[in-house]
């Protein structure tokens, strides 16, 4: 195997982690040629479309703009997946659909070296990536038999009720508190971050609109033109704030709403 021909992509969101992959990558495979992407689902899958594919990509599964499995099945990658997760459900996922190898957060230099002989071991028996082998991915990752959250228990003043997912208009996020709120206004205290409860809602029904926000499809009046590319979104019942979709993610929102 001539590892100089190596090519290798890293797709990660958060500068400092995509930079220490990277010399991590290279300390222990100095002769591989390693390209850093943005970590967004957009900007890469443009790059992937101008580019020839890489041989490997170590992959966040948490993107800015989304997950890594709407990269995968936009971009369609022709190269050796290896995931990195802070997430232990995410990772056991990844490595149970048959991805390469999985490497939790913070990364471990024994860990990466490990994965990357797995690699070597895998590409040394000639093996190739099939469309077979992302279609495994997508499915089993995406998982289309999955059941979705239906209900939450909430708490009242002296009592608990349970609160169905049809009544609730969004979800947001202030001071590290998640509240959903419904259509007749009411707020309840939902104890899940929005990233643990975008893997529990339908995503043919609800979108993370940005960081602070998760919308249900039917809360949305009217979307209008925004400052910078952005769009403005008017929900039912209204928020406290203007609601609106960066110009990164126009192009996924578009799509959601067009599904």
């Amino acid at each position: 195997m001539n590892r100089s021909t190596i090519q290798a992509v890293i797709i990660e969101d958060e500068i400092p982690a995509a930079r220490l992959l990277a010399s991590m990558i290279q300390k222990i495979r100095p002769e591989w040629q390693i390209t850093v992407l943005p970590g967004s689902i957009e900007e890469s899958v443009e790059w992937f479309k101008n580019h020839q594919h890489p041989d490997i990509i170590f992959l966040d599964i948490e993107l800015s703009d989304g997950v890594s499995f709407d990269f995968i099945e936009q971009a369609r990658p022709s190269s050796i997946i290896i995931f990195t997760t802070a997430y232990d459900e995410y990772a056991i996922r990844a490595f149970n659909v048959n991805s390469i190898d999985y490497i939790l957060k913070p990364i471990d230099e024994t860990r990466l070296n490990n994965s990357i002989a797995k690699y070597e071991a895998l590409i040394g028996k000639k093996q190739t990536i099939s469309n077979e082998y992302i279609e495994h991915i997508l499915d089993s990752l995406q998982n289309k038999n999955k059941k979705y959250r239906t209900r939450f228990l909430v708490a009242g003043i002296d009592k608990y009720r349970p609160l169905q997912i049809d009544d609730i208009a969004y979800f947001y996020s202030e001071n590290k508190i998640t509240f959903a709120v419904t259509y007749n206004k009411e707020e309840h205290i939902i104890d899940l971050s929005l990233n643990k409860l975008l893997e529990q809602l339908n995503p043919d029904v609800f979108y993370r609109a940005n960081r602070q926000m998760i919308i249900s499809i039917h809360s949305i009046i009217k979307i209008e033109p925004y400052f910078n590319g952005k769009l403005c979104i008017f929900l039912k019942p209204s928020f406290k704030t203007t609601v609106t979709i960066s110009e990164e993610k126009v192009t996924s929102f578009k799509m959601w709403l067009n599904y």
